[in-house]
């Protein structure tokens, strides 16, 4: 389900579980696994999914299977998540179709989020199907989605064509089919040049509030969110 090769500096991963390319369990073990070699052997990382199909988010057979088995599955994807929006390498986003709900929220973990030409859905459709928009996803978007977008975007639930996104603030720039894996890599190995400590000093601080916001009311806030979605 997660593909890993090297090219130069540059690790690129790409998702495709056959299906929508679920964050599930398996696949979060996998990008986790990957994390770990890109940090040992790379200088930029790319994040790919398979044509059409970027990320349909948290996967809904586990979020259906009862208060517990969503917790720990919004727990661990939550981590990693802000693993990936943390890590110490240049992340660029290869956004190769739709990215609903947790993939969008992966989109916003990236440091440069390139998307594709074509009738995509991109965006945080939480509050369209009856859940309020967790804290991880509220500091997200609040970091990340541009100012007069971010009510559209979080409390009314917008859901973005590409184009729409790039304005949005959920990717950078918009490129022809069959472009996205050149114009990802090329972009990953440009960033390979910068000074990495110095890339990944200014990252830290930029990043450092919003994590602590997230790690320290997360929680609470997934206690609460529990109660409010089983009632």
């Amino acid at each position: 389900m997660l593909d890993y090769s090297l090219r130069g500096d540059v690790a690129v991963l790409t998702m495709d579980d056959q299906k929508a390319n679920a964050l599930s369990h398996d696949m979060l073990d996998a990008l986790d696994a990957a994390l770990d070699r890109a940090e040992r052997e790379a200088k930029a990382l790319v994040i790919a999914g398979r044509e059409g199909k970027f990320c349909a988010g948290f996967d809904l057979t586990t979020m259906m299977a009862g208060p517990e088995s969503a917790a720990a599955l919004l727990t661990k994807g939550g981590a990693w998540l802000l693993r990936l929006y943390a890590f110490p390498l240049p992340v660029v986003a290869a956004c190769s179709g739709h990215a609903l709900a947790g993939g969008a929220l992966l989109l916003l973990c990236c440091d440069l989020r390139i998307g594709v030409e074509g009738a995509f859905k991109i965006g945080l459709n939480e509050v369209q199907i009856g859940m309020p928009l967790p804290l991880l996803g509220r500091e997200l978007a609040r970091d990340r989605i541009a100012p007069r977008h971010l009510a559209e975007a979080t409390m009314m639930a917008r859901i973005y064509a590409p184009h729409e996104a790039v304005e949005a603030g959920y990717l950078d720039r918009v490129v022809a089919p069959g472009e996205l894996a050149n114009a990802a890599e090329a972009a990953g190995k440009q960033l390979t040049g910068l000074s990495l400590p110095a890339y990944t000093l200014t990252k830290q601080r930029l990043r450092e509030g919003t994590i602590q916001t997230i790690q320290s009311g997360f929680a609470a806030d997934l206690s609460a969110l529990s109660v409010m979605t089983s009632t």
